[in-house]
């Protein structure tokens, strides 16, 4: 029966959404329930105190709706909060981080990465420590790109004034000659494109989404959790905020229609309004 029980996942908003949809496509028989903690955003400007103290909040929440896998779909609550969530439960858990680290280990040639993500997990450091414990020998070039998020969530996913912040940002990458680049935000696939024109074709763009989704798929399988019964996935999606542009936000993050999404009080209790 825990195999027919759903995939927790949660994230500091709707960046997540991007790990979920790569779960639904590579796993289609598996049930989901998303918590994006959309009052509390952005995470990746708050303490390691915090983010874990909301990180904790939210496991519980998503406990009681008994699921059998956790994915930490966050990268800043992954660099901050996932030992302390591995303390606090008894299912397995799966961070961002460790499966975008070795994909880049994997497809560095010149053993140069590059990571992308907020100022939260640039600073932890998380990308570097596990990629230099695959491999020391690999030079590790990290840069901020706060900008990107909002440039997401506006839905300017390309023209000219994401390009030009993309160059700004990326153009240290470039020069130290890179060849595998983490996208280590959920929001940044979205503007996969864009990275990658600035980049060039000789840049690999590790995507932690696809990468996340390929770990949750290994351990389900080995532990005996997986699914594998017929019937199509089901995604239920509970936020901790609801604004105007949220649904519209949600589509544009997962390309299909939602048919509910669930709103929690700040005592993560369900509310009947929903959207």
């Amino acid at each position: 029966m825990r195999a027919k029980q759903p995939i927790g996942m949660f994230d500091s908003g709707i960046g997540g959404l991007t790990v979920l949809k790569a779960i639904m496509e590579r796993m289609p028989d598996e049930n989901v329930v998303y918590f994006g903690d959309t009052a509390r955003l952005p995470y990746g400007t708050k303490s390691r105190e915090t983010v874990t103290r909301f990180s904790e909040e939210i496991t519980r929440f998503l406990m009681r709706r008994n699921i059998k896998l956790l994915v930490v779909a966050c990268n800043t609550a992954s660099a901050y909060a996932l030992a302390h969530i591995r303390s606090i439960v008894d299912i397995p858990v799966v961070g961002v981080i460790e499966p975008g680290a070795r994909a880049a280990a994997a497809a560095t040639r010149n053993r140069k990465v590059g990571v992308i993500g907020t100022r939260a997990t640039i600073e932890s450091g998380a990308y570097l420590e596990a990629i230099q414990r695959l491999d020391p020998a690999i030079r590790v070039f990290s840069t901020a790109c706060p900008l990107f998020v909002p440039l997401v969530e506006e839905g300017w996913l390309d023209g000219d004034i994401t390009c030009e912040v993309a160059r700004r940002y990326l153009g240290h990458l470039v020069t130290c000659g890179v060849d595998a680049l983490i996208l280590g935000c959920t929001h940044y696939p979205l503007i996969k494109k864009v990275i990658g024109d600035v980049m060039g074709r000789g840049t690999a763009l590790i995507d932690s989404a696809d990468e996340t989704a390929a770990t949750v798929e290994n351990v389900l399988r080995e532990s005996g959790l997986a699914s594998g019964g017929p019937g199509g996935p089901r995604c239920a999606v509970f936020v901790s905020d609801l604004h105007l542009d949220l649904r519209l936000q949600v589509e544009r993050f997962l390309g299909f229609e939602v048919p509910r999404i669930s709103l929690v009080d700040s005592k993560f209790e369900e509310v009947e309004a929903g959207v």
